[in-house]
């Protein structure tokens, strides 16, 4: 598998698990909105990404958009949902 493939692969599993648990958190007050807007926008600049076969930059983003999402429950502005 060459570094391409490796790197599509790679965003490509990334972006799955980042939408599957965007879906199953909720903001707590407007710093957590302000986090899922960002995570929302990183996600979809991932696909724009990928569709123009910019790899580095599809990975960038959704490397950008987990971040968001980590930091964002880490601090408490990102919840689970009940």
């Amino acid at each position: 598998m060459g570094v391409d493939e490796q790197l599509k692969t790679e965003t490509l599993k990334w972006l799955e698990k980042c939408e599957e648990e965007v879906v199953r958190v909720k903001a707590s007050g407007s710093k957590g909105e302000e986090f899922l807007v960002n995570i929302k926008a990183y996600v979809s600049d991932t696909g724009h990404f990928l569709e123009k076969d910019d790899l580095v930059r599809a990975f960038e983003a959704i490397v950008w958009a987990w971040a968001w999402l980590e930091i964002g429950k880490d601090i408490g502005v990102l919840e689970e949902k009940v």
